[in-house]
């Protein structure tokens, strides 16, 4: 009866085991805790291992990190900014290794690399190679058999037999063709955004947002046939010794361990409510990615890599279908900063505190193509755009933000010369949580009682979507603001019900909270020392 209940990630975590019995660290059972600056732990998004038995992990914003046979302790790949040979970016979710040495790595939202060297120095492929597309390489997303190497990314293939010499891009048919670095695009995918690759041996395993595929190359070139069901070695786990290591929030652990990365008796928050002002509907259908980008979310500067932002992202394919979140009258339509293609809806409800009324807009960045007017009413799920990368984008998406107003002036809300609009909200805050989730939002106070910038919450746990993953929360900075009626320094929507610990560094000093997270509920948190 027990064998006959296993699931198949269990099958498949058992294959690997039985794969990896007799590597070369067969005979070492633990591995050394990983650098960790912040005291929070490291988030391992992959770990693997190459032919010669080292062990490479990829990180959220620590880079990357090997430890040969044998090793006690972990040696550093960073990105170096004063240098064109270091890694592009400190967000690793894929490596892989060549059959004459090569490292290749993959990062979430810089592009990819290849070593020729060990990791001592890299050639890279980022905005410059690729264009405003390919930047978000999928978890396991390079895959290597004999000469062959296949880089999957949020935009489609890049395929390459020559170390990056010359390409072959693979996406849809949908939209222009998008060659970034290749020399030929070719339409064979159902759907350009790629979710899972594995090579096998009748050629490569592709899922996509549109299902399965096998990709075969033949006497007539590349071909894309149907597949009813693919089959992928689970993602970040490695065998050493006998004990089998998964990557998580906190580091390394050993798979039995399934305890919380953050163990600590805790206050308790608030008990959930139903939120204020959760009006609106997902831009972006439930059968494209409706879910938010959870690497740049808000407020966020992805751990200081990026600006401070201001609205959430889709990832979808050009051409992906937008929609009105919200009834309204459309305010501008056309050109905005660095030409991105942008509609705005102003929409009828507003907002009343502290003595001001402020009027809701919701406004959509980086169209391919736009489908009304100024002056046209619409109703909330009207297709009103398709996405593109007009503008200043690297990458194909919907830039959705909100803005609420206490002045009518559309200057305030777009304006082509303006990077930070000054009413901008939340709208993870206003925005219907997916099913089975709810909102945690909160304030970060420091010892004088002043809101903390840029601070990191720990703690919340989220899986999907798995290809931008989810770390931590950060507090607001100067140019994002809180909601009207909430004034919170931080939100997060779309966190599976259920309990957990959350802690930040106030002052040098670690503070948690016990929260509860139910459907359809927001959770409210306020972190003092």
């Amino acid at each position: 009866m027990i064998v006959r209940c296993r699931s198949l990630a269990l099958v498949s975590m058992l294959a690997l085991v039985a794969a990896l019995d007799a590597g070369p660290l067969a005979g070492q059972s633990e591995v050394p805790p990983l650098p960790d600056s912040t005291g929070w732990g490291v988030h391992v998004l992959t770990v693997t291992r190459d032919p010669g038995g080292t062990l490479w992990v990829g990180t959220y914003g620590e880079g990357i990190y090997r430890l040969p046979p044998g090793g006690t302790a972990w040696e550093s790949i960073r990105h170096d900014s004063a240098t064109a040979t270091s890694i592009s970016m400190d967000f690793v979710q894929a490596i892989a290794f060549g059959p004459r040495g090569e490292v290749w790595y993959g990062t979430v939202g810089n592009g990819w690399g290849l070593s020729l060297d060990r990791g001592r120095t890299w050639r890279n492929w980022t905005y410059d190679e690729l264009g405003p597309e390919w930047q978000y390489v999928i978890p396991n997303g390079i895959a290597i058999r004999g000469d062959t190497t296949v880089v999957a990314t949020a935009d489609g293939l890049q395929i390459t037999t020559d170390d990056g010499g010359h390409w072959t891009a693979i996406g849809d048919a949908v939209g222009p063709p998008a060659k970034g670095p290749a020399d030929t695009a070719l339409p064979l995918l159902t759907n350009e955004y790629v979710k899972r690759l594995a090579p096998n041996r009748r050629g490569w395993n592709v899922t996509t947002l549109r299902g399965n595929q096998r990709l075969v190359h033949t006497a007539a070139g590349w071909q894309a046939l149907p597949l009813a069901a693919a089959a992928f070695p689970p993602i970040n786990a490695v065998l050493v010794g006998r004990v089998l290591y998964v990557g998580t929030h906190c580091g390394l652990r050993p798979a039995t361990d399934t305890l919380p990365c953050i163990r600590h008796k805790a206050p308790e928050a608030g008990q959930p409510k139903d939120p204020l002002t959760v009006w609106l509907k997902r831009p972006i259908a439930r059968t494209d990615n409706s879910y938010i980008d959870q690497t740049y979310r808000y407020g966020s500067t992805m751990g200081g890599f990026f600006q401070q932002h201001q609205g959430v992202e889709f990832n979808n394919p050009d051409g992906t279908q937008v929609m009105a979140a919200l009834g309204g009258r459309v305010v501008y339509a056309g050109r905005a900063e660095e030409g991105a293609n942008t509609v705005a809806i102003r929409h009828d409800t507003t907002v009343s505190a502290h003595g001001k009324t402020y009027r809701l807009y919701s406004i959509y960045y980086h169209n391919s193509s736009l489908a009304v007017k100024v002056g046209k009413r619409v109703t909330t799920g009207q297709v009103i755009a398709r996405v593109g990368n007009t503008g200043r984008a690297t990458n194909d998406h919907l830039h959705f933000e909100l803005a609420a107003s206490p002045t009518d002036s559309i200057g305030a809300i777009v304006d082509s010369l303006q990077r930070f609009p000054p009413y901008t909200v939340n709208p993870e805050l206003w925005l219907e949580p997916l099913p089975n989730t709810g909102i945690v939002a909160g304030q970060v106070f420091d010892t004088a009682g002043a809101p903390v910038p840029q601070a990191r919450v720990y703690g919340i746990v989220k899986r999907d979507p798995i290809e931008t993953p989810f770390s931590y929360a950060e507090t607001y900075g100067d140019k994002a603001h809180g909601h009207p009626l909430y004034n919170e320094h931080f939100a997060v929507s779309d966190v599976p019900a259920g309990n957990y610990v959350l802690g930040t560094t106030i002052d040098g000093r670690k503070v948690y909270r016990q929260v509860t997270v139910e459907p359809g509920k927001l959770t409210w948190v306020v972190f003092k020392p």
